[in-house]
């Protein structure tokens, strides 16, 4: 059995179930107590007779063996006779007590007390409050006055006192100061000596918009800690008065602002007052990662792990509809096309698709709609590279098609926006569709200006920058890119200038010297670092820097160190034709594979079909003119909106009998 002591009020033990354990006399808890003073560590039998008793009894020693035992049976009904004791145990030349820090008040209470001092205020409020409502009364109440009981009293006093004010500190910092005050006031009528105590009083009744009041308590303080005490305050009190006086900026809010005082207290509030395992508390995780992926970084990359957290919590509920909503509201805007994730991805999309199944047939078609897109935004660049070629539709851009259409016919603005993502991350059945993806930015942001979508309409902008980039339209891509950015730095959303960002690089390489493009292009790079999307950063610089070489006639450089990413089956064998070895070059096009359709498609197909011009690789050829014919008008790898291999006429012109 487990058994928790108290001696934060009288001595006392309770078993398992909570219920009272039987100590016996007052003597029998004074030996427990001072055991726990003792905090495991052995006392001599010796020193227990000391400290127990004034004038010791003859038979001292045998009348302590007699409590000890005595105790153990109450500690431990259970034990086997002749067993070894666990709890209270004989070591050398005396007795300790073997209890875990969680099974004692008094030193779980220390430990809280400890361990705050880096938690964030709600957490600290949170752990304190259940520290001290440990107490029961005065610490070892019972316990006879003594020199050792005197000392750990003090100290348990003083630690409870810090307990208190470190709690006031963070609920003033929690912008809860009306709600500290009672507390307070209360307090300092009880250790009027605790300077900090004063001060925390007249700093709550100030941020409550008492100013008077907490002047009068600083004066209050001032003539009792001189007449009872003897003492004057100290400058810590003395120049809160003079702040005061002159209402200080620093004395109001408090640490953090209004803005972080309003988050905490709310933070509190719903800690309080939604439990736990409530279902709520799931679609709440959700939401608040769906507002944390928009900031970038390391915000991005705890979103997405506690994004499928908190599908796999929702799915273990059995409540396929919670799971709908949980999956569903996150619907942040995606404008790259590759996943940061794909593993995870599929994980989610798999998710997607049981809740789905699991739904009720009737009803419920906004979570069906949600579901839908989430499939199709998280399935990005999947299409099939063959069978969608014949007209053979994959489940994600039918999924697209079914979002959308649930959408319009709800008349929902958030949920077509969502929709309509996901139709755009499903519109790259063949290259040459800039046109179409042009109108789906359009509409995007026409539907976002409209529901005040601010991070869709960005993301309308943004497609429409990379529409118009791929037919060399970069005075209308820059204007797309200016709204984006202006709606970026209003919102606090530092993604969108890596993309506005890599399009100006883009821009420079058109139209400037090469040097000017390369030192754009490498400023670029610096935003993707830390920006925590792995799917847009692996090879993009490499390739960036391959663009610049090829539009002004230089060969391609082949480094070692370059990670081209998922970029690395295109890019080799052009770099093998750079390095003069056309037998390796045409062995690693036999038979190579369409690349994924992407915004980087008609970039991919251009690098191979320059490879296969070079080594006359006559079927490779044929394969890369008929997937780039359609884009004939179009510049390679510019519907990015991030870099350009020049017109994809070129390439085709290099193809003997590509235009045919």
């Amino acid at each position: 059995m487990h058994v928790d002591l108290g001696v934060l009020g009288p001595v006392a033990a309770w078993d398992a179930e909570g219920e009272p354990v039987r100590l016996r006399g007052p003597m029998h808890r004074a030996v427990l107590a001072r055991l726990v003073v003792a905090r495991r560590r052995v006392v001599p039998v010796g020193r227990l007779v000391e400290d127990l008793w004034d004038e010791p009894p003859t038979e001292a020693v045998s009348t302590l063996r007699t409590f000890v035992a005595a105790l153990r049976r109450a500690l431990e009904p259970d034990r086997p006779p002749r067993a070894r004791p666990r709890l209270l145990v004989t070591e050398g030349p005396g007795y300790a007590l073997k209890a875990a820090d969680e099974h004692v008040d008094a030193w779980g209470f220390e430990h809280a007390v400890h361990t705050v001092a880096d938690l964030p205020p709600t957490e600290t409020v949170r752990r304190l409050t259940e520290a001290l409502g440990r107490w029961r009364g005065p610490a070892y109440a019972d316990v006879p006055d003594a020199p050792w009981v005197r000392a750990e009293r003090a100290r348990l006093t003083d630690l409870e006192c810090r307990a208190v004010e470190i709690r006031a500190e963070a609920r003033l910092a929690l912008g809860g100061a009306a709600e500290a005050v009672p507390e307070l006031d209360t307090y300092i009528s009880e250790h009027p000596w605790r300077e900090n105590g004063w001060h925390l009083l007249a700093l709550a009744l100030y941020r409550s918009g008492r100013q008077a009041e907490a002047l009068s308590v600083v004066r209050r303080a001032r003539s009792t800690l001189r007449d009872r005490m003897g003492i004057e305050p100290g400058p810590r009190l003395r120049r809160l008065e003079t702040d005061l006086l002159r209402q200080a900026d620093h004395l109001d809010p408090g640490p953090g602002g209004p803005a972080a005082q309003v988050w905490a207290q709310a933070a509190a509030d719903y800690e309080r007052a939604v439990p736990p395992s409530a279902p709520a508390r799931l679609e709440s995780t959700a939401g608040l990662m769906r507002d944390l992926a928009v900031t970038g970084g390391t915000g991005l990359e705890a979103a997405r792990r506690h994004r499928v957290a908190a599908v796999a919590a929702a799915e273990q509920l059995g409540d396929p509809e919670i799971t709908a909503r949980v999956i569903g509201i996150y619907d942040v805007p995606a404008v790259w096309t590759r996943s940061d994730d794909p593993e995870q991805a599929d994980w989610l999309v798999a998710a997607a698709e049981r809740t789905l199944r699991a739904l009720p047939p009737d009803g419920h078609d906004a979570a069906r709609c949600r579901l839908l897109a989430t499939i199709a935004v998280e399935t990005r660049g999947t299409l099939p590279p063959d069978r969608a070629a014949t007209g053979e539709r994959a489940r994600a851009f039918q999924a697209a098609a079914q979002a959308e259409q649930l959408a319009r016919r709800l008349d929902s603005t958030p949920l077509l926006a969502f929709a309509l993502n996901g139709i755009f991350m499903q519109s790259f059945q063949r290259a040459g569709l800039s046109a179409r993806r042009d109108a789906i930015g359009a509409e995007l942001i026409a539907v976002s200006q409209r529901g005040d979508l601010v991070t869709y309409e960005i993301l309308g902008h943004l497609i429409r920058l990379q529409s118009l980039c791929a037919v060399s339209d970069f005075a209308g891509a820059d204007r797309h890119a200016r709204a984006a950015d202006r709606l970026a730095e209003q919102h606090d959303l530092p993604l969108v200038t890596v993309f506005t960002t890599w399009f100006r690089a883009l821009r420079t390489a058109a139209t400037r010297p090469l040097a000017e493009a390369e030192t754009a292009y490498r400023r670029a790079g610096d935003t993707l670092d830390g920006a925590g999307m792995p799917g847009l950063q692996h090879g993009l610089l490499p390739l960036a820097e391959l663009s610049l070489r090829l539009r002004h006639g230089l060969p391609p450089l082949s480094n070692a160190e370059d990670d081209w990413g998922p970029y690395e089956t295109w890019v080799r064998p052009l770099l093998l034709v750079a390095e003069g070895d056309t037998r390796a070059a045409r062995a690693s096009l036999e038979g190579i594979a369409s690349p994924p359709r992407d915004l980087m498609f008609e970039a991919m197909w251009g690098l191979t079909a320059r490879a296969a011009t070079a080594v006359g690789d006559r079927d490779v050829m044929t394969r890369a003119a008929r997937q780039l014919r359609p884009a004939a008008a179009e510049l390679a790898g510019a519907q990015s909106g991030l870099l350009d291999f020049g017109p994809v006429a070129r390439f085709l012109d290099a193809m003997p009998g590509a235009n045919d």
